[in-house]
């Protein structure tokens, strides 16, 4: 329930679907899901971590269609090396993923997560990128050179300044004067928009990337996208299992044989 706006102390049913809500009764673990905002899926969400040339799945993970897909991709890359190269789409883009990959010793080629934009705007509007951040002074200066505050949770308020501002029309449409909200990672998420304008960068992500979408498309053929099982551990045991079918094929189409050393592929 949430409080009615047209009728001063009356209640209606909230216009909204909360996060955790349990959608059946038969499976009490399975959650409402996005992929986009107009692409809806039910149930569960599987996760998977790849090697991109030889195509092999190197872990996995089912979880509810609720989760996030950053935080379960760190834990699928938990076992390996610190200097891994990590491909993957916005999905994964989050400042709180990427804080934990460079922990972890890992090398990143994410796609960013695009920029808000006002709609009320035209597409030349100013964005985060056009703002000069000063972390170490706690300060922000707008294209127009006016300088504010960042506050203890990272809100920037310019104010009254940009009431008379000759670049308003660029910048906001709000009463009050433009709003920021300055991410506790902002600095990796900065670097991040600034490498992918990097030629080699988008090279790097798109030679890559159709391999990962076709290591998907084999996880899900033949009617695998719907599970079979409810819950989550009999489902898990579900995608374990195919995986490693998915695993031995691959390794047998890359020559995989016994040697006198023990299983290679393509032995010379």
């Amino acid at each position: 329930m949430e409080p009615d706006p047209q009728r001063e102390g009356k209640w209606r049913i909230a216009r909204r679907v909360a996060r955790d809500r349990t959608i059946s009764v038969v499976d009490p673990g399975a959650r409402h899901g996005r992929k986009t905002s107009s692409q809806r899926r039910d149930g569960y969400k599987a996760h998977i971590a790849a090697e991109p040339q030889t195509g092999i799945v190197t872990a996995c993970e089912i979880t509810s269609a609720t989760t996030a897909d950053g935080p379960t991709g760190v834990k699928l890359l938990g076992g390996e090396p610190s200097d891994t190269q990590v491909i993957a789409d916005s999905a994964y883009g989050s400042g709180e993923v990427r804080a934990k990959l460079k922990a972890a010793g890992h090398t990143t080629t994410i796609k960013p997560i695009p920029q808000r934009r006002n709609h009320r705007l035209g597409p030349d509007q100013f964005t985060r990128d056009d703002f000069t951040i000063d972390h170490d002074q706690n300060r922000v200066t707008c294209p127009a050179g006016n300088t504010a505050t960042i506050g203890s949770k990272g809100q920037v308020r310019f104010g009254v300044v940009c009431t008379e501002c000759p670049l308003r029309s660029r910048c906001t449409t709000s009463k009050t004067g433009r709003y920021l909200l300055i991410h506790p990672h902002d600095r990796l998420l900065t670097e991040a928009r600034q490498r992918w304008k990097q030629s080699e960068t988008v090279a790097r992500y798109n030679r890559h990337r159709p391999s990962v979408e076709r290591i998907i498309s084999w996880v899900v053929a033949n009617g695998n996208r719907k599970l079979r099982y409810r819950g989550i551990k009999p489902n898990r045991q579900q995608l374990h299992t195919r995986i490693a079918a998915i695993n031995l094929r691959r390794l047998i189409n890359l020559g995989l044989c016994h040697t006198p050393t023990g299983w290679a592929t393509n032995p010379t």
